[in-house]
């Protein structure tokens, strides 16, 4: 089975990333992808909003953005661009579905 199916992850992968030590309070992989988007982000001060959209947001979005801020240069507030850059991506989503709805 090819590694990382359609951005999906083994779990024999995401154990072997796991620190005992270190993720001890970390029940479930959205807690974890939301810390370690906080962390790339350089905003641990706001982490359990990253946890909060890791778990109710499509994982896809989140990527797209985080990767919209990876490749932008000379930033400021790197948070405030990735929430607008969510923002944008899923009104977008929403403005596509409802094309398809009529």
């Amino acid at each position: 089975m090819p590694n990382n199916l359609k951005g999906f992850s083994t779990v024999a992968d995401v154990l072997k990333k796991f620190d005992n030590d270190e993720d001890k309070f970390i029940s479930y992989e959205f807690q974890k992808y939301g810390y370690e988007l906080a962390e790339e982000l350089g905003d641990l001060k706001n982490k359990s909003l990253y946890i909060k959209l890791a778990k109710e947001t499509p994982r896809g979005l989140l990527e797209t953005a985080k990767n919209f801020v990876k490749d932008a240069y000379q930033v400021k507030s790197r948070p405030r661009l990735f929430m607008w850059k969510l923002k944008q991506l899923k009104t977008a989503k929403a403005d596509t579905q409802e094309e398809r709805r009529r």
